[in-house]
């Protein structure tokens, strides 16, 4: 069996059993094919027969790939291979995985980004309005940013919003996060209201000859689901007219939720339920956030810290 022939059937066990998101679907696409091609330029036997494929075959591709890639481009490189190897040997379409002893490089995570509570308020209150736009969409918008911020979710998961998933009456939300994998959220009182308000005057944003998306909560053009560029510009024009964040982005929202949360009590298993984490080290990664900021009001307020400075 060839590297191709072998790599395609991983990537459709990809789709189809692992139901994984076309993001990674893409992600190991690419990986998969670069070293597919790194091995018809340095050994045509490895490209033509998978099983001849070895470690060392593996790390010299990696030392290449690392030249002109990020840390975190090749530790991603490093899990597409060794998921697709470690299927291959599951299938028994290899006897030995090569992959097994693959490291990938250690990979500093930035802190997320995070409005503190104030700037957080001011733009999901006061969405920034355009010229000349319908009035139903400043009501839409301030829906969306409520929920994004107060529900904590994924820019996939709110665009996915469906009506039926809605009950403003118990306050909640059933949302399909990554994986296929639903889950409830709370949707707190300001949303609920927002929400209600903007379904109110929904039939405004009809397109052609009345056409609403039926299922779709958001809708943006044309009647249409509202897509993930749009809010992405949303968020980005009221972040630099409220908060004065010109990189404000959906992303910064739920990390400002899972921060706010942190700080004010939440326990950390809670918050690794409603923002859908498969492991509770990402959730921790929230942790250091609130230390960040916790160190800097100390240097800021105690008078130790402040004597320290100063000597």
């Amino acid at each position: 069996m060839t590297f191709d022939e072998a790599t395609s059937r991983y990537l459709e066990a990809l789709r189809v059993e692992k139901r994984a998101s076309v993001h990674t679907q893409a992600a190991y696409a690419r990986d998969l094919n670069a070293l597919g091609a790194w091995l018809r330029d340095h050994d045509d036997e490895a490209a033509d027969a998978m099983e001849t494929v070895d470690v060392a075959h593996l790390r010299r591709w990696l030392v290449d790939y690392a030249r002109v890639h990020a840390s975190a481009s090749v530790a991603r490189a490093v899990a597409s291979v060794r998921s697709c190897f470690r299927w291959l040997r599951r299938r028994r379409l290899f006897e030995k995985d090569p992959a097994e002893s693959l490291k990938a490089p250690r990979v500093r995570r930035p802190l997320p980004t995070v409005l503190g509570v104030d700037a957080a308020k001011a733009v999901v209150e006061e969405p920034h309005t355009r010229e000349k736009a319908l009035p139903v969409v400043p009501l839409r918008d301030r829906a969306m940013l409520e929920v994004l911020y107060g529900s904590g979710l994924r820019l996939s998961e709110l665009v996915g919003l469906d009506l039926s998933a809605l009950d403003l009456k118990r306050g909640r939300a059933e949302v399909l996060g990554k994986g296929k994998k639903t889950r409830m959220v709370p949707v707190g009182p300001p949303a609920c209201e927002a929400i209600d308000l903007y379904l109110s005057s929904r039939s405004e944003l009809a397109g052609p000859g009345g056409f609403m998306d039926a299922k779709a909560l958001f809708l943006g053009k044309g009647g249409r689901r509202i897509s993930p560029r749009t809010v992405q510009r949303i968020v980005q024009r009221t972040g630099s007219e409220r908060a004065g964040r010109a990189d404000l982005h959906p992303h910064a929202l739920r990390h400002s939720c899972a921060t706010h949360m942190l700080e004010g009590g939440a326990d950390l298993r809670a918050i690794q339920e409603l923002l859908g984490h498969a492991s509770l080290s990402t959730t921790q990664r929230y942790t250091h956030v609130s230390m960040t900021q916790l160190l800097k009001a100390y240097d800021g307020a105690h008078p130790l810290a402040k004597k320290r400075q100063t000597t």
